[in-house]
C-alpha cells in the first residue's frame, strides 16, 4: 500500500535518523511517471548500441594497459613468469559507476597498476606515445599537472578521462577490492587522489536506501543543474560527484520517498541549509596511514570552505572546496527557483519542464567581462583553453578579495565560439553586480585593472605556452553581447513570469519596484523583463567606462603582441563609478 503509512527502510542511513520516513502518495506516483518521461523525453538515456560501444571500448583499452604494463616489465628484465603475471586492471567512477551518464558523456577511468609502473614517465610518456600513434585515438591531452593527474581523448568518438595509481603490488589481481584502505599503503597524494573517485563512487552507492531512485533524482537534477548554469566543478559551482552527494544526502532524509518527491525535498533542504555546516553521508574515517582528512578543528584552511561536502570514502575530503563566495550566492538562488518551482508543481500550477527552464545569464546583468582565448590551431586552443578555464575561479577570487566582496561576479560555465574568427577561438563570461544592499557612495568607483592584470601575470605561467595562444579580458555591456552567444544568433525576450520567480517575485511586490514594462511593446522587445533593466537602483548605476572609442586593450602577452580585427573584441576600461 502507497501512502505515509509505507514501511520504512530497515536500516538507519547517515549520520542522522530521518526527517521523514512517508512513502509516496497516488499524486507522487503520477508525478514520478511524468518526471520519468521528461527525461525520457529529453534524451537522458543513451540506446543500447552506444551502451555496447562503451563496453567495447573500455574492454580495449583495458587490453592497452595490459599490454603496456607487461612491455615495461620485460624492458626492466623481470622474469619472463612475472612478465606473464604482470597486469593491470581498469576501474570506473563518476556519472558512468554510479549509472547516471547519458549519451555522449565522458568516461571516467582509473588504471590501477603494480608499484614499478609510475606515472611520470611510464604513463605520461610511454602509453602516450602508444596512445598516439593509435588510429582509433584522438584528442590526447595530457594534463599531468592537474590536482588529479590525467589523461584525455578520445577512443572511437568516446571521450575518455584516464587517470593513473601505482600501489604498493607487484602484480595487481583482477578481483582488486579497491575500498579496501590497504591500497593506500605508501602511495603519495596524488594517488590518493586518483583512487578516491572509484572508492567514494563505490561508498555512495553503499549509503543511499534504493539506488534506483537515487539514480533517477540525481540524473534530474544534473540536467537541472546544467541548465541553470551552476554545473561545473573548475569554475567554482558544483560537478558530478557533489551532486551525488548531495542528492545521497537527501535519500537519506526521506529512505521511501521516490523521485518526485526526493527532487522537491532536495531543494527545500538546501534552501534551508546552513552553509557551512558540512553535507556528509556518513562519519568522517580514521585511519592510522598519516593523510589529513577534513576537519575544520584541526586544519585552519578547512575552516575557509563557504559550502563544504565530504566524500565517504578514508581520507574523506571536502569536494567542494572551489565554491567561492560569490558561486555560493549564485547556487542559493537557483535553489530558491527551484524550490519555488516545485512548491507550484506539487500543487497542479506548472509541469516539470518549467523547472528546467534555462537560465538567462545573458539578460540577468548589466555588465559582464568577455574572456576570449585564441589559439592557432584546434589542439593549441585544447591545451589553452584547459589551463585559462582552470585558472577563471582565481579570477572571481581575485575580485571578490580586492572589491572586499562589494562587487560580485558570476562566472558563466559554458563555453562559446565566435565562427566569423579565423584563428581557434573560445569565450567565457561573467556577470558582474554590485552586492545587494550595499549602500551606494557618491564618486564610489571599483577599478578591477589591476585585478584582471594579476589574472593576466598568473596565465601566463603556463608552462606550455605556444607563439599564438592569447588571451583578451574586456568589459562588454548587456548590449554589447555578441550575437554568436544566442541561439540561431539571436536575442529572445524570457516570459514575465519566469523572469519573476527567477527574482523571487512570485507573490510579492517590490519596493522598489518602476512602472512595469509592457510586453507587447515593440522597442522593448529585446530587453530583459529583470528588475535591473529598469530600476534607478540596477548595477547600471556602476558604470564601466571606455578611455577611448575602442577602450582599454587587456591582453596576455602585452599590446605589442596583438594583431586583432578591431571589431572581433569588445575592449574596454574596467572601471566601475557609482
Amino acid at each position: 500500500m502507497v501512502g505515509a503509512d509505507a514501511l520504512p527502510s530497515p536500516r538507519q542511513h547517515g549520520v542522522t535518523k530521518p526527517l521523514s520516513l512517508a512513502g509516496p502518495s497516488e499524486a507522487d506516483i503520477l508525478r514520478t511517471k511524468k518526471l520519468n518521461k521528461f527525461l525520457v523525453d529529453a534524451g537522458l538515456y543513451e540506446s543500447q548500441e552506444e551502451a555496447a560501444k562503451r563496453e567495447m571500448v573500455l574492454g580495449r583499452i583495458k587490453q592497452i594497459v595490459i599490454d603496456w604494463v607487461k612491455q615495461l616489465t620485460r624492458l626492466r628484465g623481470y622474469t619472463e613468469q612475472m612478465v606473464e603475471d604482470a597486469n593491470a586492471v581498469i576501474f570506473t567512477f563518476g556519472s558512468y559507476r554510479l549509472g547516471v551518464h547519458g549519451p555522449g558523456a565522458d568516461i571516467d577511468t582509473l588504471c590501477v597498476g603494480p608499484s614499478y609502473v609510475n606515472r611520470n614517465e611510464d604513463f605520461f610518456f610511454v602509453l602516450h606515445d602508444i596512445l598516439t600513434n593509435m588510429e582509433e585515438v584522438t584528442e590526447l591531452q595530457p594534463v599531468p599537472d592537474a590536482h588529479v593527474p590525467v589523461m584525455k581523448f578520445k577512443f572511437e568518438g568516446i571521450s575518455i578521462d584516464l587517470l593513473y595509481a601505482s600501489i604498493s603490488r607487484l602484480v595487481v589481481p583482477d578481483d582488486l577490492d579497491i575500498s579496501d584502505v590497504s591500497v593506500l599503503y605508501n602511495v603519495d597524494e596524488p594517488t590518493v587522489r586518483s583512487l578516491n573517485g572509484c572508492r567514494v563512487a563505490d561508498q555512495i552507492l553503499k549509503h543511499v536506501p534504493n539506488v534506483e531512485h537515487f539514480r533517477t533524482t540525481l540524473r534530474c537534477l544534473k540536467f537541472w543543474a546544467k541548465r541553470r548554469g551552476v554545473y561545473s566543478n573548475v569554475t567554482g559551482f558544483l560537478g558530478g560527484v557533489n551532486w551525488a552527494l548531495l542528492v545521497a544526502r537527501v535519500c537519506q532524509f526521506y529512505p521511501n520517498a521516490i523521485p518526485s518527491m526526493l527532487v522537491s525535498r532536495f531543494f527545500r533542504v538546501y534552501t534551508q541549509w546552513r552553509w557551512p555546516n558540512p553535507v556528509m553521508l556518513c562519519s568522517i574515517q580514521e585511519a592510522e596511514l598519516g593523510f589529513t582528512v577534513w576537519d575544520p578543528r584541526k586544519n585552519p584552511k578547512d575552516k575557509t570552505h563557504h559550502m563544504p561536502i565530504i566524500t565517504p570514502a578514508y581520507p574523506c575530503m571536502n569536494s567542494s572546496y572551489n565554491v567561492s563566495i560569490s558561486t555560493l550566492r549564485v547556487m542559493t538562488e537557483q535553489f530558491q527557483f527551484g524550490n519555488q518551482i516545485c512548491e507550484e508543481i506539487e500543487v497542479n500550477k506548472t509541469q516539470w519542464p518549467m523547472l528546467f527552464e534555462p537560465y538567462m545569464f545573458f539578460e540577468s546583468y548589466k555588465n559582464y567581462l568577455q574572456v576570449d582565448i585564441i589559439a592557432n590551431n584546434p589542439d593549441d586552443l585544447r591545451a589553452w583553453k584547459g589551463w585559462v578555464e582552470s585558472r577563471l575561479r582565481q579570477l572571481t577570487l581575485m575580485i571578490e578579495r580586492d572589491t572586499h566582496g562589494k562587487l560580485q561576479c558570476h562566472p558563466y560555465p559554458h563555453e562559446y565560439i565566435d565562427p566569423s574568427n579565423q584563428l581557434s577561438h573560445g569565450a567565457f563570461f561573467m556577470g558582474l553586480q554590485r552586492k545587494q544592499g550595499e549602500a551606494i557612495q557618491e564618486g564610489q568607483q571599483f577599478d578591477i585593472r589591476g585585478t584582471v592584470e594579476e589574472f593576466r601575470h598568473s596565465v601566463n605561467m603556463y608552462m606550455c605556452w605556444r607563439p599564438g595562444m592569447e588571451i583578451y579580458v574586456s568589459h562588454v555591456r548587456r548590449k554589447q553581447i555578441p550575437l554568436y552567444v544566442f541561439p540561431h544568433g539571436y536575442k529572445r525576450t524570457r516570459t514575465t513570469r519566469v523572469s519573476n520567480i527567477e527574482n523571487g517575485e512570485v507573490g510579492r511586490k517590490r519596493k522598489d519596484e518602476c512602472t512595469p514594462v509592457k510586453q507587447d511593446s515593440p522597442s522593448l522587445k529585446r530587453q530583459s523583463m529583470s528588475p535591473l533593466s529598469h530600476c534607478s537602483d540596477s548595477v547600471d548605476n556602476d558604470k564601466i567606462q571606455p578611455n577611448d572609442e575602442h577602450g582599454m586593450e587587456l591582453s596576455s602577452r602585452g599590446s605589442g603582441d596583438m594583431d586583432m580585427d578591431q571589431n572581433s573584441i569588445m575592449r574596454y576600461d574596467v572601471t566601475s563609478t557609482a
